[in-house]
């Protein structure tokens, strides 16, 4: 199968390249950036997904098409540039993909499309609480997902896998959740929230996944691709026990956090930057555990995730020989946002 895969530059996509390709696919890469080696690219068709022109050249002849680029940032400044390249970006692609008579589009959203919830792990038929869509990058994934679900002409499958809190190796932008990780290490995070708490997965289990889906899932339907609910504090003390650390000690509750990211938001923004360890949308997002049930796409697309705590090993590990690496080097080889 001839396959077209936005974003395969990045940290999912590039694994989702890997996967799509030892099951057969042709992959076709659309970012750009050149794709890492690990990607297995057929050929790269450099682009951006604002662009529709440069969407319908690189679909030609395509098959199918993953869509996995996007901005995950919980930075304010960049709230207009989320909406371009999230909603506006998916809806180039969906419709240049219907134009060029795509049979099946697989979209990579978000497990905070269909929650949390409180009290139990969310499932695909949740929906997201009204009061964190003032969060601007879930508001854009929500936004996206459900104008991709609702274009379809009949002649194209369109579905949805939302990936959970994903870690592993090669995170080295990093995205928020690898920045939570690398902060921990650079002991930059020395307490918890008691009440916090995450679903984890491997982004190889996630590249797989999208791998099922795009192979075996419905039209119209999501999949939430996640690994083990864990409390922020266990998640906490994996990740220092990895690289020989006790765990946090310090418990603090959601509300008091809550009232130092708006007072830390205040003063950076007075200066004109963004906050960097303590940002008021992770927070708030924070207030309710994250937990999320792979239940359906264990049973519908035989998907089958390893536990949490290696996931969350391996990532700790290869952040901690990242930095090691750096100290080394004396050069800066993990970006600091």
């Amino acid at each position: 199968m001839r396959i077209l895969l936005t974003g395969a530059s990045g940290f999912i996509g590039s694994r989702v390249c890997a996967a799509l390709a030892a099951e057969g696919g042709e992959v076709r890469a659309f970012c750009r950036s050149e794709p890492p080696a690990r990607a297995k690219a057929a050929e790269w068709f450099p682009g951006d997904v604002t662009d529709s022109l440069s969407l319908a050249r690189a679909l030609a002849g395509s098959e199918a098409v993953v869509h996995t680029a996007a901005l995950y940032s919980y930075a304010r400044s960049e709230a207009r540039l989320m909406h371009a390249v999230n909603v506006e970006g998916t809806c180039n692609l969906v419709r240049e993909s219907i134009n060029a008579g795509v049979r099946r589009v697989l979209i990579t959203s978000s497990s905070c499309t269909c929650g949390p919830v409180p009290g139990r792990p969310a499932n695909e038929r949740d929906v997201a609480p009204p009061w964190e869509l003032r969060v601007p990058y879930k508001a854009t994934k929500l936004a996206a997902e459900r104008l991709a679900l609702s274009a379809t002409d009949g002649r194209t499958d369109v579905l949805c896998v939302n990936p959970t809190t994903v870690v592993g190796e090669g995170d080295a932008r990093p995205t928020p959740s690898g920045r939570m990780i690398r902060d921990l290490l650079h002991r930059r995070i020395n307490a918890y929230l008691p009440g916090g708490g995450m679903n984890v997965v491997s982004v190889d289990d996630v590249a797989r996944g999208h791998a099922l889906a795009l192979a075996r899932g419905r039209a119209g339907e999501r999949y939430i691709l996640g690994g083990d609910d864990v409390p922020l504090r266990e998640v906490f003390a994996i990740v220092l026990a990895a690289v020989g650390r006790p765990p946090p000690r310090w418990p603090l509750p959601w509300s008091a956090v809550y009232a130092v990211a708006l007072a830390v938001d205040v003063s950076c923004r007075a200066v004109g930057h963004e906050p960097r360890l303590i940002v008021r949308d992770e927070v708030r997002l924070s207030r309710i555990p994250l937990y999320f049930s792979s239940e359906k796409a264990r049973r519908t697309l035989g998907y089958s995730p390893q536990p949490a705590a290696i996931a969350l090993a391996d990532a700790a590990q290869w952040f901690a020989r990242l930095r090691a690496e750096e100290v080394g080097t004396g050069r800066t080889l993990v970006p600091v946002h």
